[in-house]
């Protein structure tokens, strides 16, 4: 007998452009999606036999930490927060840190600096080409068992707008060997691919996006609860809200640069990073992808940082030389805070998104890296990274020294955590444990 007014998980509202183009909006996670035992209805009237999906969320930043300042000095649970690490102290219970990872890939005859065989070895284990990654990155294996009911097997999102340098540099996510996914870094292009079509009025936001299913909007509220109506309310104030933080961003910002100018970037880069952060929580949770990535900064980024008071080098020269003094320490650990402060702003934005009987971020696993450890040496032993989210029972409000590699990791995370059954991953020899609770 079919449950009545029962929404199928993969609503989405639609409408038509001026060029007859299609316009669909994904609906967020309500409660006439869910049967009361959690589970979310795939068809209007039929109950899915799955529980709620998982998503994954590889997230980067370039070059690497100070060690000093970012790894806590206590393991267990009561360790303490370190500079760097501050920005999560409220998500304590949200987040395991692993420290001691290796990546034994990255120390494997090949061409380029440093940087470049250490980021082919952080995203796909295997060594770099000479060109790019020598083959699939984490991220996509990871789609290719979780990706393909999604709207979009996955996302590639970026913020600094960096076009300098080689591929293995400006990309996280690699389909295969030399395949690059490119991140989009342009807040106007990601909402025209997440909600609408690339028609002059959108994009220029003379009207809004939902003046074209308004009417399907319409429809659907009628169908809806009293707390239901609300929430979609406030998820169409929260479209409409985007919508306008991007038309607020100046023209320039439209463009990808080659490289930031001398005088400190033009780029309000925590203003994009936010924006990219909501845009992604909105298709993480309108069932539009279950796997993304997330590049903050480049590999051997050469961002300034005027908003931090730091604009004498980029980020890659404060890693080097003055970084052996106090003063430098003190700027890369200001540097490393900001990164850990737009992470833990998207794991706030997570965790205030209502999915079921919990939240988005207790069905979500989302991993922040490094290409390197210690910047300054290009370490590519002792790796840090924080795991945030509950999806698959992760262990949280801890510090963890691990012996074992970033494949181990990732295995443990994709199979254990994730259910994806990728079986196997480039220098993973064994699951890690400790990763997942009972």
């Amino acid at each position: 007998m079919p449950v009545i007014n029962a929404l199928s998980r993969r609503t989405f509202l639609r409408g038509m452009g001026l060029s007859g183009a299609m316009i669909r909006i994904g609906v967020p996670a309500l409660e006439a999606m869910f049967s009361p035992n959690g589970t979310a209805y795939a068809a209007s009237g039929k109950v899915a036999t799955s529980e709620i999906e998982t998503r994954f969320l590889l997230w980067f930043n370039g070059n690497g930490i100070p060690e000093r300042y970012w790894i806590p000095r206590e393991t267990g649970p009561d360790f303490e927060f370190t500079p760097c690490l501050n920005p999560l102290a409220p998500f304590r219970k949200d987040i395991h840190i692993i420290t001691g990872l290796d990546s034994p890939a990255a120390r494997l005859p090949g061409p380029g600096n440093s940087h470049y065989p250490s980021m082919s070895a952080l995203v796909s284990g295997k060594v770099y080409t000479g060109r790019g990654a020598g083959g699939p990155s984490i991220d996509q294996l990871i789609a290719q068992k979780l990706g393909q009911e999604s709207r979009f097997r996955s996302l590639q999102v970026g913020v600094c707008q960096e076009s300098f340098g080689e591929s293995i540099q400006r990309n996280l996510s690699w389909a295969d060997r030399d395949r690059p996914l490119p991140p989009e870094m342009i807040p106007q292009r990601l909402f025209d691919r997440l909600f609408g079509s690339n028609e002059e009025h959108w994009i220029d936001r003379q009207k809004s996006i939902l003046d074209a299913v308004e009417d399907d909007a319409l429809s659907l509220k009628s169908k809806l609860g009293s707390q239901d109506k609300a929430r979609f309310d406030e998820y169409l104030t929260s479209v409409r809200d985007l919508e306008r933080s991007i038309a607020s961003l100046p023209p320039e910002y439209k463009q990808v640069v080659e490289r930031p100018p001398d005088g400190g970037d033009l780029k309000d880069w925590p203003r994009i990073a936010k924006l990219q952060s909501d845009l992604l929580v909105h298709a993480l949770a309108s069932h539009q992808t279950r796997v993304a990535s997330y590049m903050l900064t480049k590999c051997q980024g050469l961002s300034r940082f005027p908003w931090l008071g730091h604009t004498a080098q980029r980020h890659h020269e404060y890693t080097h030389g003055e970084v052996e003094t106090p003063k430098g320490m003190r700027i890369l650990r200001d540097i490393c805070r900001w990164h850990v402060e737009e992470f833990a702003y998207l794991v706030g934005r997570l965790k205030a998104t209502p999915e079921g009987e919990g939240t988005l971020l207790d069905h979500t696993c989302a991993l922040y890296v490094h290409e390197h450890a210690e910047a300054n040496h290009h370490k590519n032993n002792g790796l840090a990274c924080i795991v945030a989210g509950h999806a698959g029972k992760l262990v949280t409000g801890v510090h963890s020294k691990m012996t074992g590699t970033v494949g181990d990791l990732y295995l443990t995370i994709a199979d254990d955590l994730l259910g994806a059954g990728i079986k196997q991953f480039p220098t993973a020899d064994r699951k890690l444990t400790g990763i997942t609770g009972a």
